[in-house]
């Protein structure tokens, strides 16, 4: 028998494939190489993305000398990293825009049948998240990994519309209530 732990941020921690099919993309991988006496001494980096296409997406990074390994090590990452997101039938609430580092990422909903017109590691990020309709654009750098956690930033700042009105209309009511 497995159980889901959640803590706060709306992380989620030991999930099993039992529980819950994960699809994973692997946004990039890159080969480091050390020079040292005997020559040169390899290493692969790889991003991996992570989701159950219901609105739960993580991003990991994971290093070690062979892909497959340093791949596994991104997914175990990414999986103890998944948080929860707000959609909207197939598409998001509303248009948000982030940055990360130096990565933009403008995301924007769209109307039903239109599809994911996103990039390559944005569209990881969309696809596995369980978002069906919607347009992105990303602006100055379109480093795979500064764009993808971008995207996740903006996909967490999306807010549910009747949870917002609720909020703001006890704020009216009861201005005592401000903090």
């Amino acid at each position: 028998m497995t159980t889901v732990n959640v803590n706060q941020g709306n992380r989620m921690n030991d999930q099993t494939a039992e529980e819950m099919p994960l699809s994973e993309r692997v946004v990039k991988i890159s080969r480091v190489a050390k020079v040292v006496k005997g020559g040169r001494h390899l290493r692969f980096n790889a991003v991996v993305v992570v989701g159950d296409g219901q609105g739960k997406v993580g991003i990991g990074s994971g290093k070690s000398e062979s892909v497959p390994d340093a791949v596994k090590k991104a997914s175990t990452q990414a999986q103890q990293s998944m948080v929860s997101i707000n959609l909207q039938n197939d598409t998001i609430p509303h248009v948000v825009k982030t940055k990360y580092c130096a990565s933009e990422v403008l995301l924007m909903p769209a109307s039903p049948g239109t599809g994911v017109i996103a990039g390559g590691a944005v569209r990881a990020v969309v696809e596995v998240a369980g978002i069906k309709d919607i347009l992105t654009k990303v602006r100055r750098s379109s480093n795979p990994v500064n764009a993808s956690k971008a995207a996740l930033k903006g996909l967490q700042l999306l807010k549910n519309r009747e949870t917002e009105i609720q909020q703001r209309r006890l704020l009216i009511t009861n201005p005592k209530n401000q903090t």
